[in-house]
C-alpha cells in the first residue's frame, strides 16, 4: 500500500489572513497560554474557512466564515459550537470545542477554537490501496453516518437543536429558494429538478441528528486506515430526517459510470478501482440502521440538488466579485453536472 501522509496546512490564502496580534491576544487571555503564534490554512473545503493555530507548544483549529459571505445564516459559528459541544461527549468523533468568540470583534467575524484530530483526510490524490482496505474504509464510512443517527439527541440535550417536523418540505422549499436568490445563468435541469422534488416529496421519517456534509473529505482517519478518529465540517447539522442525510452522501459518490464532468471536478475518491457503488453504500446503511424506503431517487437527487445550489452560492460570490479564489471559477460548471445528474437519475428511477 502506497504511503498514506496526515492531513497537512499550508500558507495561508490571499485574502484570507488573520489578525495574528488580535489573535494572539485572544488565545492568552482567554486559554492562559503564552508564546509565539502562527497560522497556516487547511487548503480542503469551500465553505466556512479552517486554520491551524500554534502557540507555543500547543496545537488548534480555528473555524470562521468566509470572508464577503452572502449567506450569513449558513456560516453560523454558533451553531456548530452548540452541537459539537453536547455531541462530543457521547460521538467520539466530534471534536471538542476549546474557545468560542461569537462577537466577531478580534477577528470581524465569529469563530471558535476546537482540538485538533490528527489523521489521514482521503482526497482525490489517494494512492493506491488494496481492494480490503478499500472497501474497509468505505464500511467504516456508513457505519460512522449509521453511528450519528442512532445518537440519542434528546439525551445529548440537542432536543432543541431543530424542527424535525416539516423537515422535507421546508428544505425542498428553502433550497429552491436559495437557488432562486443566487442564480447566475440559466440550467435547465435546475428548473425541472425543483418542481419535481417538490411534487414527489416522501413523509418524514423518524427525526436524527444528521451531519448534511457527510463525505470522505469531512472524516479522518487513522494512519491505518483502521477507524475514523474524527468527523468534520458540522455547519449545517441538524435534527431531521436521517434519510435526507443519507442522500446528500449518495450526491457525492461518484462512481465510474456517471457522466464525465460530473466524476471530474470535486469528489474523485470513489471512483478509484474498488470502491463501492451508491447502491452498496446505501444498502449497507439500511441494513445496519434497519432503515429502509422506497424512495431513494426521491433523496438521492436532492441531496444533488442541494449539493448544486451550496456550490451556486459559492460561485455567486465569485461572480459578483466577492471573493477572488480561483478555485471557484468553475463551480457553475459542476452545478450543472449536479443537476444533470439528479435529472438523469430520476428519468431511470434509480440511483
Amino acid at each position: 500500500m502506497s504511503e498514506l501522509r496526515e492531513d497537512q496546512a499550508k500558507p495561508v490564502r490571499a485574502g484570507e489572513e488573520l489578525d495574528l496580534g488580535k489573535l494572539s491576544a485572544y488565545v492568552d487571555r482567554e486559554l492562559g497560554a503564552h508564546g509565539a503564534l502562527s497560522v497556516e490554512q487547511f487548503p480542503g473545503g469551500h465553505s466556512n474557512l479552517t486554520y491551524l493555530v500554534r502557540h507555543g507548544d500547543r496545537e488548534y483549529v480555528l473555524r470562521r466564515p468566509p470572508f464577503g459571505s452572502k449567506v450569513k445564516s449558513a456560516h453560523d459559528m454558533g451553531r456548530e459550537v452548540a452541537v459539537l459541544s453536547k455531541l462530543a461527549p457521547v460521538y467520539d468523533r466530534a471534536p471538542k470545542v476549546i474557545a468560542f468568540e461569537g462577537t466577531g470583534d478580534v477577528l470581524d467575524a465569529p469563530f471558535y477554537l476546537m482540538e485538533r484530530r490528527r489523521g489521514v483526510i482521503l482526497r482525490k490524490d489517494l494512492p493506491n490501496l488494496d481492494a480490503t482496505t478499500i472497501r474497509r474504509v468505505c464500511d467504516l464510512l456508513v457505519d460512522a453516518l449509521v453511528d450519528l443517527h442512532a445518537v440519542d439527541y434528546h439525551a445529548a440535550g440537542l432536543g432543541d437543536f431543530g424542527k424535525p417536523i416539516g423537515y422535507i418540505e421546508r428544505q425542498v422549499r428553502g433550497w429552491i429558494e436559495r437557488y432562486a436568490g443566487s442564480q447566475t445563468e440559466e440550467v435547465p435541469a435546475m428548473t425541472e429538478v425543483g418542481p419535481w422534488l417538490e411534487a414527489h416529496r416522501p413523509a418524514d421519517s423518524s427525526p436524527a441528528l444528521i451531519h448534511n456534509d457527510f463525505k470522505f473529505d469531512n472524516v479522518i482517519f487513522d494512519p491505518t486506515l483502521e477507524r475514523i478518529t474524527g468527523v468534520l465540517d458540522w455547519e449545517m447539522s441538524t435534527i431531521g430526517d436521517p434519510l435526507m442525510d443519507l442522500g446528500t452522501s449518495l450526491s457525492y459518490w461518484m462512481q465510474a459510470s456517471d457522466a464525465a464532468l460530473f466524476q471530474q471536478p470535486l469528489f474523485g475518491v470513489t471512483t478509484k478501482p474498488g470502491m463501492i457503488t451508491r447502491t452498496d453504500f446505501a444498502r449497507r446503511y439500511f441494513e445496519r440502521s434497519g432503515r429502509s424506503s422506497p424512495d431513494l431517487v426521491f433523496y438521492y437527487a436532492f441531496g444533488l440538488y442541494k449539493t448544486a445550489v451550496i456550490l451556486q452560492q459559492i460561485y455567486y460570490r465569485f461572480a459578483k466579485g466577492l471573493t477572488t479564489d480561483p478555485r471557484f471559477a468553475p463551480l457553475n460548471l459542476v452545478v450543472r453536472a449536479l443537476a444533470d445528474q439528479a435529472k438523469t437519475a430520476i428519468d431511470r428511477g434509480s440511483i
